[in-house]
């Protein structure tokens, strides 16, 4: 009997909803919910990582496009643009689901490696961490390289189009970023040209036409100067001074860092040795004793490195465990105590050498850090003036 009732009940709720919809077309059925889906994430995934993450162009997701459809369909356009059309996905982090919603492309293209108009789109990002870190403003960046035709370029612009991009672009010659400009406008893209505007003020400023021809191009060749072998000669350098091996060659570094496991000694020895310092790192382990040859070398060319203490557990930790390391072993690294000891063991290190700058690198990108030791670097050998104490940068 209950059965029967419930039958007839749905059935006469399909009727109204088919009369009623009979007698005003315009009604239709409710769509259903977009899905959510869920992705599977590292739950060592912390704030910062993200928004570095976010910053380099990971996708969360992934919108399927047709390969071929260049043209630009507004209708398509308006659906996507509409909020009740964007598709979300669900990130666990933690304890907590995070929602995001797809980030909003930017579209980079350059005639070149890419380098400027990456490094510029980032440059900006950065002071927007406070919305990209929580996805509020999420971020997809797409770098086109080596682009040197105008029908490439075409393309890529319509497909900019088609997605709701913006568009950053650096081309050398002036009739591609022309061709570029009045494109955007046409399909009406925001668009920014990071190369054009300093070339002609450096043009006015100089008085001379600029080339217009990329770097690479066939008319251009860059024969391998001094400079070119001083880098390569820095960096086999570098690479030998790794990690305190051949102490007795620290005399002849132009720069000596030291720091505890993990501070980013040998990622930022081989981003300056790039850029032509010779540089060694020499590890500061507890119970330990440093090399002789750390005091003996000028004290203004040697670098403290400190990290904060919760973030270098943190590390250590992944590290030990992709290491495969021994639950004993793991302990000792990178339990809390241990940690501050460690610490603590190098700050008194730094103490007893106040002319060492002591650089705080959490939270620095290795650019950062960077910047920072060559600027103490270059005003210590122009005899800047500086307080000779130990200073945290």
């Amino acid at each position: 009997m209950v059965e029967l009732k419930t039958k007839m009940l749905a059935c006469s709720t399909f009727n109204l909803r088919a009369a009623a919809t009979s007698a005003n077309p315009n009604i239709s059925e409710p769509e259903p919910e977009p899905k959510v889906r869920k992705l599977k994430a590292s739950p060592q995934l912390n704030r910062w990582y993200r928004a570095r993450a976010l910053r380099s162009g990971h996708k969360l997701e992934r919108s399927s496009q047709p390969a071929g459809a260049l043209e630009v369909n507004r209708s398509v356009q308006r659906t996507r643009e509409s909020p009740s059309s964007e598709s979300t996905s669900t990130v666990s982090d933690g304890d907590r689901d995070v929602e995001f919603t797809p980030g909003k492309p930017i579209y980079m293209v350059s005639d070149g490696t890419g380098w400027t108009v990456e490094h510029s789109v980032n440059a900006a990002l950065g002071q927007f961490e406070h919305c990209l870190v929580d996805r509020v403003c999420p971020v997809n960046t797409h770098l086109f390289s080596g682009i040197d035709d105008v029908e490439t370029l075409m393309e890529i612009i319509k497909q900019a189009a088609k997605e709701g991009a913006m568009l950053v672009y650096t081309l050398a010659d002036p009739s591609m970023a022309e061709s570029a400009n009045q494109a955007c406008k046409l399909w009406g893209i925001p668009s920014t040209d990071v190369l054009g505007p300093i070339t002609e003020s450096i043009a006015a400023h100089l008085g001379v036409s600029p080339s217009g021809l990329p770097r690479g191009a066939p008319g251009r060749n860059f024969p391998l100067s001094d400079e070119y072998f001083r880098r390569i000669e820095a960096v086999e350098f570098t690479i030998k001074q790794d990690d305190g091996a051949l102490p007795q060659n620290l005399c002849r570094a132009d720069i000596v860092l030291t720091g505890v496991s993990r501070t980013g000694k040998t990622p930022l020895s081989i981003y300056l040795a790039q850029k032509g310092y010779k540089v060694a790192n020499v590890p500061i382990v507890k119970g330990v004793a440093l090399p002789k040859g750390l005091f003996e070398v000028d004290p203004e060319k040697v670098f403290g490195l400190t990290i904060n203490p919760l973030v270098l557990q943190t590390i250590r930790k992944a590290r030990a465990k992709s290491l495969g390391f021994s639950e004993e072993a793991r302990s000792n690294y990178s339990e809390m105590d241990y940690v501050k000891q460690e610490l603590e063991f190098a700050r008194r290190v730094f103490a007893q050498n106040p002319v060492w700058p002591v650089i705080e690198v959490t939270g620095k990108a290795i650019e950062e850090t960077a910047a920072v030791i060559l600027r103490l670097y270059h005003d210590r050998k122009h005899k800047c003036s500086m307080p000779r104490i130990s200073k945290r940068y």
